[in-house]
């Protein structure tokens, strides 16, 4: 199939060409009213026991949670000063009834309950607010309509603003900035790098042709997801970060081939472009389907998950995957065929008149080196990679809260200034019982009051037979000692009826729990079809086992390096973010599906070469593995770590923002990816290939017949076309892929 598309695009160049730009410029018509359709929330399981809670809480009762919390503060005024009440009722006032399903300010309750609603000093107090609305994405757009609201107009009456929603919001507004300074900091680097990579300007243009097509193609196609499904806001951001990353990998790898290719054609022959096209979709081109299958498949698995903020995540990475790989057989090849040799135009003069030798320049020599003493190089490799590793053994797990925003986010601010003025920080759960008589409602408000850690229980509501009570301890939801109360809470169960715990504490466990158990059916899921994948490109069930174990290394690796600077707490003055004491818990669910996508990404270009080298070995007459091993690692040595190094800076623009969880994803993913781009492909490959050696091809009988009739070779429409030992290097990178 993809050699005829191949002969396709070379004879009908202009026409290809021409129809994707107009299929691009149509995407990017429709695709640019894609934000206004994305959801702000998603991150509950609408199954969990603290999901479920909460329904029917709101179903009895409405809304009794403290969504957001409005700080009044005053350097010269104090609560009870009439200045200061009146100032604060008026902003009460001016908040959107619609909105809102309670506000509770400190003026209006009881005197012993203002007491904990005014600050310690008496300058400072509370306005309590629940939300209206359905959903998590209901209430992030109430809170949009009531912040400004909350805003005094009083002369030195200060306003802060705290609670989940507050955080949820500048978490998504940073975020949103975030993207744009990621973007802004790494496209003048990645043209830079282009340029040098490249080496010449016409070349290096190219992947930000296919990156563009890839960003406005896959927010298209997010939109018409939109149509029939939740997705949030997140998915723009991975459709960012793998549209423009892979479109950079994928125009590296098909440009590569085609100049080596069209290096290896008479110079006067004026089918030269058209017969290098087809041998490089035929190559390169038939690589870049399987690796984005592989990479697509990766980011799939995140749809089994019912938190609608990681299917998001999914079908954003589908997106960019499939558009990006769309767009690298058809607008690139395309553009390829009609520039022809002026694919060089704009060379840098220090790149001119190189020569290579496949088998024996500098990677193939590190390719031999490593194979003449395997055993070591692997026991080294595997010790280093598992020390760094290690600190993954000990992570703790949580979620979101004031902490993943930088110090000067006003949400954080205003947490900052709660515990600093009201006393110190502490947590609650909400229990709602259902069928329980008043006599076992007081039992069991007892029982729950002799849990170790639980400071006080209170009622907040009761009618038809449904009873709300409010648990609460001194301390960060987030921590370990929070998400232990909340078990023990769970396992005090009433004489009758039954009972839900709920609340931010209960979230995190929950989301806990559910990650856990779906994330073997993702590794399972990411497992079987990387197999299948790998072994109808390469005819053998041993490379694609051992590919997974590769990746499963440069994996681990990276979480230990998360684990150690983000859970641990090192580093983080010199990247600036307030260490939590645990991970996000999504967070490597996410770094799990795009990581293994991209390193299989590497893994498919190089066992390309090395089947293609195999292939040519075994028609010779004798099966070279060393030849075949080294002659892969040359063509595409210096080919990976150039992509890795251009999306490396994509991925690693992603640092700088000053959301934790972002952050972490950043550099976890940068780590990742140069492990896996340097320590892996270019030891451990050739370590564990030499130390298989003919095994590397091996699959049962059946199998083994099967591919050999209906498997994907590649390169065999292109035919074998003598080597030319005159002819110049045809691009900066030694070989394409």
């Amino acid at each position: 199939m993809i050699d005829r598309w191949g002969a396709l695009v070379a004879r009908r160049a202009r026409a290809v060409l021409v129809l994707g730009l107009l299929v691009t410029l149509g995407a990017a018509a429709y695709g640019v009213g894609v934000f206004g359709a994305l959801s702000q929330g998603g991150f509950d399981d609408p199954q969990s026991e603290s999901a479920r809670e909460l329904a029917l809480e709101r179903d009895t009762f409405g809304n009794r949670s403290v969504d957001v919390v409005a700080i009044y503060s005053s350097p010269t005024l104090t609560a009870d000063d009439p200045a200061f009440r009146q100032a604060v009722a008026d902003v009460v006032a001016a908040i959107p009834a619609q909105a809102v399903a309670s506000v509770v300010s400190y003026a209006d309750v009881p005197a012993e309950q203002a007491a904990a609603m005014v600050s310690d000093d008496g300058h400072a107090a509370q306005v309590l607010i629940s939300l209206a609305g359905e959903s998590q994405d209901d209430y992030l757009d109430n809170y949009d309509l009531v912040e400004p609201a909350l805003e005094s107009d009083a002369p030195g009456i200060e306003t802060d603003v705290a609670g989940s929603f507050a955080v949820y919001s500048d978490v998504n507004e940073i975020t949103s900035e975030d993207l744009e300074r990621a973007e802004l900091i790494s496209m003048p680097v990645v043209v830079l790098l282009a340029l040098l990579i490249f080496g010449s300007l016409v070349a290096a243009s190219m992947p930000a042709l296919v990156g563009l097509v890839a960003m406005v193609g896959a927010l298209a196609i997010v939109r018409v997801l939109t149509l029939f499904t939740e997705v949030s806001v997140f998915a723009v951001n991975v459709v960012s970060l793998i549209g423009i990353g892979l479109a950079i990998d994928y125009a590296l790898f098909v440009i590569s081939r085609f100049r080596e290719e069209l290096a290896l054609l008479p110079a006067d022959d004026p089918q030269a472009s058209r017969v290098a096209i087809r041998r490089t979709m035929a190559t390169a081109g038939r690589t870049v389907m399987f690796s984005g299958l592989t990479v697509a498949a990766a980011m799939a698995s995140l749809l089994i998950f019912p938190q609608a903020f990681l299917r998001s995540m999914g079908y954003g990475g589908v997106a960019a995957v499939v558009v990006a790989m769309l767009a690298a057989l058809t607008v690139l090849p395309a553009s390829l065929v009609l520039l022809g040799r002026r694919v060089d135009a704009g060379r840098l003069p220090w790149r001119r008149g190189r020569t290579t030798d496949a088998a024996r320049g500098r990677w193939a020599g590190l390719a031999r080196a490593v194979m003449r003493r395997p055993v070591l190089v692997m026991v080294v490799t595997v010790t280093v990679l598992l020390a760094v590793a290690a600190p993954f053994l000990g992570a703790r797990w949580g979620s979101v809260d004031y902490r993943v925003l930088p110090p000067d986010a006003p949400a954080h601010q205003a947490a900052q200034l709660l515990d600093d003025d009201f006393g110190p920080e502490a947590s609650s759960a909400s229990l709602l019982l259902d069928g329980a008589s008043q006599a076992d409602v007081a039992a069991y408000t007892a029982a729950v009051e002799g849990v170790d850690g639980v400071v006080g229980v209170v009622p907040v509501a009761a009618a038809d037979g449904v009873t709300l009570l409010r648990a609460s301890w001194l301390g960060n939801s987030q921590t370990e000692r929070s998400q232990s109360i909340v078990e023990a809470l769970r396992g005090v169960e009433p004489a009758t009826g039954r009972v839900l715990v709920g609340g931010l504490s209960a979230e995190t466990v929950d989301l806990i729990d559910s990650v856990g158990a779906h994330l073997p059916w993702m590794g399972l899921i990411v497992v079987a079809v990387m197999l299948v994948l790998l072994f109808l490109a390469f005819g053998s069930v041993v490379l694609p086992v051992k590919a997974v174990v590769m990746n499963l290394f440069s994996l681990t690796a990276s979480f230990g390096v998360v684990t150690w600077i983000f859970s641990d707490g090192h580093l983080s003055g010199l990247l600036g973010f307030e260490p939590q004491g645990y991970l996000d818990a999504t967070n490597p669910i996410l770094m799990l599906a795009i990581l293994f996508g991209l390193s299989m990404d590497y893994e498919v270009f190089l066992l390309s070469r090395v089947r293609e080298q195999w292939d040519r070995s075994v028609a010779a007459g004798k099966g070279d593995n060393d030849l075949a091993v080294a002659t892969g690692v040359q063509h595409t040595g210096r080919i990976i770590t150039s992509a890795a190094l251009l999306l490396g800076v994509v991925i690693g623009a992603f640092g700088t923002s000053g959301i934790v969880f972002m952050k972490m994803l950043g550099i976890g993913m940068l780590v990742a990816l140069l492990i896996d781009a340097t320590i892996v492909r270019a030891l451990l490959v050739p370590a564990t290939m030499k130390l298989l050696g003919d095994r590397n091809w091996w699959a049962p009988a059946p199998l083994a017949r099967w591919w050999e009739r209906h498997g994907f070779r590649e390169g065999e429409a292109a035919g074998p076309v003598p080597a030319r030992t005159d002819a110049p290097e045809p691009a900066p990178v030694s070989a394409g892929a």
